[in-house]
């Protein structure tokens, strides 16, 4: 009769075999993924997760100087299609000169984005004119196209390499007129799909610009970045955006996001 040790050993073999063809399984299976599956995985990582979500930004804003400027203020956004059009309500509650304006988004991934802006020092909305999204964010060193996403059929995605821990790709703009960059370069993490670092070219094939995600949690299942940072090489100058209070799910109405609510905010869903 075979003794128990022998059985064990026996088990842990095939166990050992078991994870072994597992992790190969899943190598190879991340090895056969297109450059858009890839693309499109990371935008949902990015941009799509959960239903609807609500979030406190607190954005630092430092010059080349060291000077340093704060905002806060609370986003919310709604999902009208998965990866598809979405919805998003930006709420400033600090400092006093922006305390209450609003920024809001209905993106349209294959055409123009609709972009407003409240700004109540004037009782006014302004619509934000498409060549307007990759200017400044509010004064710091996203722009608003950074902070709604870059429509995916915008660029050309090449899969440029990879290694154990990330797909680097390259992204190509199909209108060059109206970008500063001549291409950028994204860190895509293999485990979440999360966008970590991008960086930004000039004609010279000089980076200028990077963006990178300081830190991933996952939150009600989701991996989510939760300090992100801007940062201009030329002059040192950076943002670092921490994002507070997250929750996804909430059922958010959709009237919330509606130009009624830029000048009447919807008090319940911003505390």
């Amino acid at each position: 009769m075979m003794s128990k040790k022998i059985i064990v050993w026996m088990l842990i073999g095939v166990l050992a075999c078991s994870v072994g063809l597992g992790l190969r399984t899943k190598r190879v299976m991340a090895k056969q993924l297109s450059v858009d599956e890839i693309i499109q995985r990371a935008y949902t990582a990015a941009y799509y997760q959960g239903k609807d979500g609500r979030s406190v930004v607190d954005m630092t804003i430092v010059d080349q100087q060291g000077r340093r400027r704060h905002r806060r203020l609370t986003m919310l956004r709604k999902d009208v299609e998965n990866n598809g059009k979405q919805k998003i309500y930006a709420y400033f509650h600090e400092p006093a000169d922006v305390r209450k304006m609003v920024y809001m988004v209905y993106k349209n991934p294959g055409s123009q984005d609709d972009r407003w802006l409240y700004l109540p020092a004037l009782d006014l909305v302004r619509r934000i004119a498409a060549s307007d999204k990759r200017s400044s964010f509010v004064g710091s060193h996203f722009t608003y196209e950074d902070i709604s996403g870059r429509g995916l059929q915008e660029d050309k995605h090449i899969l440029i390499g990879e290694d154990k821990d990330y797909y680097i790709l390259k992204h190509i703009p199909k209108d060059k007129a109206n970008v500063k960059f001549a291409y950028y370069k994204m860190w895509i993490d293999k485990d979440n799909f999360i966008p970590v670092k991008s960086e930004y070219y000039d004609q010279n094939d000089k980076v200028y610009r990077v963006i990178t995600a300081e830190k991933v949690e996952k939150i009600q299942g989701y991996p989510t970045i939760t300090v992100m940072k801007a940062k201009n090489l030329e002059t040192g100058a950076y943002t670092i955006n921490r994002f507070l209070r997250i929750k996804y799910d909430l059922e958010l109405p959709d009237r919330i996001f509606s130009e009624r609510y830029l000048r009447r905010p919807p008090r319940r869903w911003l505390r």
